[in-house]
């Protein structure tokens, strides 16, 4: 179907009723935005890292295969490691795996994590988040030492 522009006249007697400016609407409002899953991932795993008592994103695996990509040229730090969305058009909702630091209240980092990434994610995607779904992978003890200076470690004797 093809539409010819027309002019917005009075109507001069033709039975027609004159046609609004062309375009209509806001600009604003004109088009669609998408946003990938990576997107929000990155945001979730920013916000989630800010809270205190986080000491890391992701399972055991994952950290060790994220400190090998983190040592190779260009590889650079996954922010989004430990994270799953799935975006909607207008919904997302959120999988976080985290480790936590020993001697805080587990329950009060999952709900300081939750309202961080969910504000977070609102305010910059516009998208509603309708859950975050948290896991607790590990505990870091204080004496333990990451699993990303270890190889250091070994390898500076």
């Amino acid at each position: 179907m093809t539409e010819t522009p027309q002019r917005n006249s009075p109507d001069s007697g033709s039975g027609k009723p004159p046609l609004s400016k062309r375009g209509g609407g806001d600009p604003g409002t004109r088009g669609r935005t998408t946003i990938a899953d990576g997107v929000v991932e990155k945001i979730a795993g920013m916000a989630a890292r800010d809270v205190v008592g986080v000491h890391a994103m992701g399972s055991g695996l994952s950290r060790t295969f994220g400190a090998v990509r983190d040592r190779v040229p260009g590889g650079g730090k996954s922010v989004t490691r430990g994270v799953k969305a799935e975006v909607g058009e207008v919904q997302t909702a959120l999988d976080l795996e985290i480790v936590v630091d020993y001697g805080v209240a587990i329950s009060d980092v999952a709900r300081d994590v939750r309202e961080n990434v969910i504000a977070a994610v609102e305010r910059m995607t516009g998208l509603e988040v309708v859950e975050v779904n948290i896991a607790v992978s590990d505990v870091k003890l204080p004496d333990e030492e990451d699993d990303e200076d270890d190889d250091d470690q070994q390898r500076l004797q």
